[in-house]
């Protein structure tokens, strides 16, 4: 009977994996990307429950207690005005994850949109759509986001649109290659004999073939974006005071930087933790979806 059940076990064929179950073993073994997302997720569970879990109002003053080092009652002190820099950087990884989220969300769309159509169609239309991501290419991304902010009103919907047109183009070159790519092959081709229509196509069979790198760099352009998003408040032409941002309580800070460290260490440690984690995140499903990478 031990015989037959062990024949039996050979003879039975095991179940296929798909390409997202050996990404998700993969991703599992990579310490640093699960450590990253474990971090990312309670960092956005904090910014989605700031209402709950800081312990104070980020725009409440409290000038008995100004900048007031690491206590008991403030465990990352206060700032200049004597609010509590814990409650204003919760707040503040609310709008910097919004930000970030939709921001590379509207560009991915976008550059997916517009690259499947130079890619898929040619001709005048890649010729146009390209000569446009050339362009935005030439321009320093971070001088015409500030140039673009500048002439705007500062607020979070002037950093949105700023951003977003700053990011769409890499996501559209890259969709394009990959479009090119998957033009030639054979599924692609018995598709178009079979008289299937082209947004058909490249939603049915492009798409979920290119999605690796698209969703690699998704990640990858929220860091981008979070930093960038930072680097404007801390310049002072971001989303404007009294509204919590990371780079905004930054700049602020550093003007008591020799006294008062914790004005800038805590926002600063916060930040630069996100940066990393997005990072170790994007570069594990970079290893996790690579086709090459079997074991």
């Amino acid at each position: 009977m031990a015989t037959i059940a062990k024949l039996h076990q050979i003879d039975t064929p095991t179940r296929p994996r798909g390409l997202w179950h050996d990404a998700l073993r993969r991703m599992s073994r990579n310490r640093a990307a699960v450590v990253s997302a474990i971090f990312l997720l309670l960092l956005l569970l904090a910014a989605v429950f700031a209402d709950v879990v800081a312990p104070y109002q980020p725009t409440a003053a409290d000038f008995a207690a100004l900048r007031q080092p690491p206590s008991l009652q403030h465990f990352m002190g206060t700032d200049e005005v004597g609010r509590d820099i814990l409650s204003r950087v919760l707040y503040g990884a609310r709008i910097s994850l919004t930000v970030g989220f939709i921001v590379q969300t509207t560009a991915t769309v976008a550059g997916i949109l517009l690259g499947m159509v130079a890619g898929y169609y040619g001709g005048m239309s890649d010729l146009v759509i390209m000569r446009a991501v050339d362009i935005m290419y030439a321009l320093p991304a971070f001088l015409f986001a500030v140039f673009m902010v500048s002439i705007l009103t500062p607020n979070i919907n002037s950093v949105i649109l700023t951003l977003t047109l700053v990011g769409w183009p890499f996501i559209a070159r890259l969709m394009r290659g990959q479009v090119l790519a998957q033009k030639q092959e054979e599924y692609v081709i018995a598709a178009q004999a079979l008289g299937a229509r082209p947004w058909r196509i490249m939603l049915t069979h492009v798409l979920p073939n290119s999605l690796s790198p698209i969703i690699v760099q998704y990640t990858l352009g929220i860091a981008t974006v979070i930093m960038a998003e930072a680097g404007l408040s801390f310049l002072g032409i971001g989303i404007r005071p009294p509204t919590p941002t990371w780079g905004g309580m930054i700049t602020k800070g550093r003007e008591y930087i020799r006294t008062e460290p914790h004005l800038v260490l805590y926002p600063s440690i916060v930040l630069g933790l996100t940066m990393i984690a997005f990072n170790f995140l994007g570069d594990g499903l970079r290893d996790a979806l690579d086709p090459r990478v079997r074991k």
